[in-house]
């Protein structure tokens, strides 16, 4: 497959335009790499997996950056984090926009160093997995829910022909766990964690519980809080935060947990086949993961962070939305159901919320699995598909 133009790449050029740091973070596999080549074919670039040449950066910092100027893309950045002061002299020094381009995919080491260093100096923009759209300009849309759900959209998956997400997947954990937790992070009982990454697929698309995970593994509420930190801080996971507009002081306060990427989640709870997912009890959640990872990849390939929610009543359990976005002071509300049948009740929550949030503009929406077109109770259904 020839390399796909990525939605970030406008927001990318603009940003290097201006700042003379740019850090381009994502989860690993995320294409990246890939990315900054293609676009910055004048740059000197250096991976810092390559142990001879972080030696040369961490053993002689000042030597290192002098002998790949000032137009130089630094990936895997975290791997030498005292280099990051020499940086900061340099662009202290020259002042100029595009000096250096990092990336990397821990982002809780970067984002320690370029606070301490480059705070005020550097943009920041995250780049996820292939969006709907991408997948459609590459001619990989997926034909089925199904099909989407159980692949996901990582780039090598998606470009290698014959691979499965199964294969892939697979190497994908145990790099991540083995290299990832166990170097980066110095979590030892590699045992455990794995068992709490499993626990948290399970719990995908439900309000985060620590006791009933930490009961699982076992482990006490602040491990499985710091844990939960590092998934999302290296893009495994997100929390949706409840909607706090006040509506009668009838709300929720636990976040929802949900996955970047659903074929990850569906390699985690052990589905190898799209015909699996049909009748699991499971199938909502991920399609609700799925359709929702979608709407944050639109926002961060702009450059902007996701301003989105989810609302239940607190007194009728009943009544609950998937998916709100705030946008310019409007909300736009989504009713997300696997369903390929346009039945009308779904729309039921999403007017009685607009009739209760006085004063707010609504859109309203419902997105599922079948052909698109109706019209119910003001709410729009669309199909998966349309969000490309």
């Amino acid at each position: 497959m020839k390399y796909v133009e990525r939605d970030l790449s406008p927001k990318l050029k603009g940003m290097v335009s201006r700042f003379p740091v740019v850090y381009l973070t994502g989860p690993r596999q995320s294409g990246k790499s890939t990315l900054l080549k293609a676009l910055y074919t004048d740059y000197v670039y250096v991976n810092l997996e390559e142990k001879d040449t972080r030696d040369f950066a961490t053993g002689d910092p000042r030597g290192f950056l002098a002998s790949c100027g000032s137009r130089l893309i630094i990936d895997e950045a975290q791997r030498a984090p005292n280099l990051f002061s020499y940086i900061q002299a340099q662009v202290d020094k020259k002042n100029t926009p595009g000096m250096y381009i990092l990336s990397g995919s821990q982002n809780f080491l970067l984002m320690r160093s370029i606070s301490q260093s480059l705070a005020g100096r550097v943009g920041i923009l995250s780049l996820l997995p292939f969006s709907l759209k991408e997948l459609e300009r590459a001619k990989r849309l997926p034909k089925t829910a199904n099909d989407w759900m159980l692949r996901g959209s990582y780039p090598r998956l998606i470009a290698t022909p014959g691979m499965t997400p199964e294969d892939f997947f697979s190497g994908y954990i145990a790099t991540y766990v083995e290299r990832d937790i166990r170097m980066e992070v110095n979590i030892h009982d590699l045992d455990k964690f794995r068992r709490f990454l499993t626990m948290c697929a399970a719990c995908a698309g439900s309000p985060v519980n620590l006791s009933k995970i930490g009961a699982q593994i076992p482990a006490d509420a602040r491990t499985v809080s710091s844990w939960l930190s590092i998934l999302e801080e290296s893009y495994i996971i997100f929390r949706l935060a409840p909607y706090y507009r006040n509506l009668g002081k009838r709300y929720v306060k636990t976040p929802k947990l949900y996955f970047y990427d659903t074929g990850l989640l569906c390699a985690l709870l052990g589905f190898t086949r799209p015909n699996e997912l049909n009748l699991h009890e499971m199938r909502g959640h991920i399609f609700e993961a799925a359709v929702i990872c979608e709407t944050a990849k639109k926002y961060y390939n702009a450059g902007k962070m996701p301003k989105m929610y989810y609302w239940r009543d607190s007194d009728n359990k009943d009544k609950e939305i998937d998916l709100l976005e705030e946008n310019a002071g409007n909300l736009i509300l989504s009713e997300i159901k696997s369903s390929q049948t346009a039945n009308k009740d779904y729309a039921k929550n999403l007017a009685g919320f607009s009739a209760q949030a006085a004063g707010v503009k609504c859109t309203r929406r419902v997105i599922f699995d079948g052909a698109g077109g109706p019209v119910f109770s003001g709410a729009r259904y669309i199909n998966w598909k349309s969000l490309a």
